[in-house]
C-alpha cells in the first residue's frame, strides 16, 4: 500500500522493516534465488508468492515488456521492488507504459530505444509544469511531437494527437499513431477499473453503443469492457446508467465528456464541467518511439520527414499529403533554401481551403480544417552516408 514500507522476502513476499535481512552467503546456503530470467521462471516465482501478492505471471504476460522479463527487471515494473520511479501496474497505467493488450506496438517501450533511460524527461517536464502552474499562472495543456537525431538514426516521440509520417520514393511511412480516447479505451478503462474512485461515483467505465436509459434497466444490451476488443450482452445494472468514461465515435470521441486526446503535458487543473472530478489521472505524458536508421537508405532530394498537427491530418490522408509533396517538390528550383518551407506552406494552404459560401472547402468540395494547423517538411538527404 502507499506510504507502507516493505521489504522484500526470500520468495517477494512483503516482510516486516525490522526482520533481519538475509547476508549474501546466508542467502547461498538457503539457496536463495537470482531474480527471473524468462517467463517460465515468471510463473514459478507466482506460484511461490501463493495468495499473498500480484498475479505475476499473468499481468506479465500483458502488460509488461519482455525485454524487460528477459533483464531480471520485472519487479521494478510490477512494484515489487524499490526503485526511484516506484514503478506498479496502476501508475504504469497513469504514465501509458502499458500498452492496449492487442495493439502490440513494441516500440512503445520507449526506455528501449532510449537506451534503457530510468526516468524519462518527460515525467519530470510534466512535474514542472505542475509546479509551476501557480507561479507563472499556467492553465491548459499542449501535445507533443519530437524529432531528435542521434547517430545516423531518427528518434519520432509523439505523446498526443499530432502525426509524423515519412515519404521516401514515394512510400508512404507512418512513424507515429494518435493518442485519443478511442485508441486508448482499454488502457483508460482499466485504469478506472483499477481505481475506481477516479469516476467520482458519476461515471462508469464499461462502454455501450448509447447511453443507457432507465426504462432499460434489467433489459440485456451490447457492452465493452477493458479486456475486450468484441462486444458482449450483459443485463443492465443501475451502475450502467452513469455516464459513460469513453463518449462519441471518431474526433467528437471525449474522456469524461470534456477531452478528446488522452497524452500530452498540462492540464493539472482540468476537470469535468461543473463538477470536482479531475481528469488528469487519465492522462498521460508518456510518448510513443519510433526509430528509423538514416543510414539504411539512399535519401533523394524530394524523401521528407512531415510532422503536423491534427489540423492538418483531420481532413487530408497519408496519401493524399505524400501525392502533395512529391507534386510540389520536382517543381521547385533544386538550389532553393527554402523549398521545403513553402512545401510546408502549401500543405497548410490545401488543408485550410479557400473560402466559399458555405464556409472554407477544399479539393471535392469538402469542409477545411476548422483547427490550428502546423506543418514541418524535414529533407533527410543530409542523413546519407556520403553527408
Amino acid at each position: 500500500m502507499r506510504g507502507s514500507r516493505q521489504v522484500e522476502g526470500k520468495a517477494g513476499a512483503p516482510q516486516h522493516p525490522k526482520s533481519r535481512q538475509p547476508t549474501p552467503r546466508s542467502a547461498a546456503r538457503r539457496g536463495a534465488r537470482a531474480p527471473p530470467r524468462g517467463l517460465h521462471e515468471v510463473a514459478q516465482a507466482s506460484r511461490r508468492r501463493g495468495r499473498r501478492g500480484l498475479p505475476v505471471a499473468s499481468v506479465l504476460a500483458r502488460f509488461v515488456c519482455p525485454a524487460c522479463v528477459v533483464q531480471g527487471r520485472w519487479k521494478e515494473k510490477l512494484g515489487l521492488r524499490s526503485t526511484p520511479r516506484a514503478a506498479s501496474p496502476r501508475r504504469a497505467l497513469q504514465l501509458g507504459e502499458v500498452p492496449e493488450p492487442l495493439r502490440g506496438v513494441s516500440t512503445r517501450w520507449h526506455k528501449q530505444a532510449a537506451g534503457g533511460v530510468q526516468e524519462p524527461p518527460r515525467d519530470r517536464m510534466d512535474l514542472q509544469i505542475e509546479r509551476e502552474r501557480t507561479v507563472y499562472n499556467i492553465s491548459g495543456g499542449c501535445t507533443a511531437l519530437v524529432v531528435v537525431y542521434l547517430l545516423g538514426k531518427l528518434y519520432v516521440a509523439n505523446a498526443g494527437d499530432s502525426r509524423a509520417i515519412i515519404i521516401r520514393n514515394g512510400e508512404v511511412i507512418p512513424m507515429s499513431s494518435e493518442f485519443t480516447p478511442e485508441t486508448e479505451r482499454q488502457r483508460l478503462q482499466y485504469l478506472a477499473y483499477m481505481q475506481p474512485h477516479l469516476l467520482g461515483n458519476e461515471f462508469t467505465h464499461l462502454e455501450f453503443p448509447r447511453r443507457v436509459q432507465r426504462k432499460e434497466v434489467g433489459k440485456r444490451m451490447l457492452y465493452r469492457d477493458f479486456n475486450m476488443t468484441g462486444w458482449a450482452y450483459k443485463t443492465i445494472e443501475e451502475d450502467d446508467l452513469k455516464f459513460p468514461l469513453i463518449y462519441g465515435e471518431g474526433k467528437k470521441a471525449r474522456v469524461m465528456a470534456t477531452i478528446g486526446v488522452t497524452r500530452g503535458l498540462g492540464d493539472h487543473d482540468l476537470k469535468v464541467h461543473d463538477s470536482n472530478i479531475y481528469i488528469k489521472p487519465f492522462l498521460s505524458s508518456s510518448p510513443e518511439v519510433r526509430v528509423y536508421d538514416l543510414l539504411q537508405y539512399e535519401h533523394g532530394p524530394d524523401d521528407v520527414l512531415i510532422l503536423a498537427t491534427d489540423g492538418l491530418w483531420d481532413v487530408l490522408l497519408n496519401e493524399e499529403v505524400a501525392e502533395a509533396v512529391t507534386n510540389f517538390l520536382p517543381n521547385c528550383d533544386p538550389d532553393d533554401p527554402h523549398r521545403y518551407t513553402l512545401a510546408a506552406q502549401d500543405l497548410v494552404m490545401r488543408a485550410r481551403g479557400v473560402l466559399k459560401d458555405r464556409g472554407w472547402r477544399i479539393s471535392n468540395d469538402r469542409l477545411g480544417s476548422g483547427d490550428d494547423i502546423s506543418v514541418y517538411v524535414i529533407p533527410l538527404i543530409h542523413g546519407n552516408k556520403q553527408s
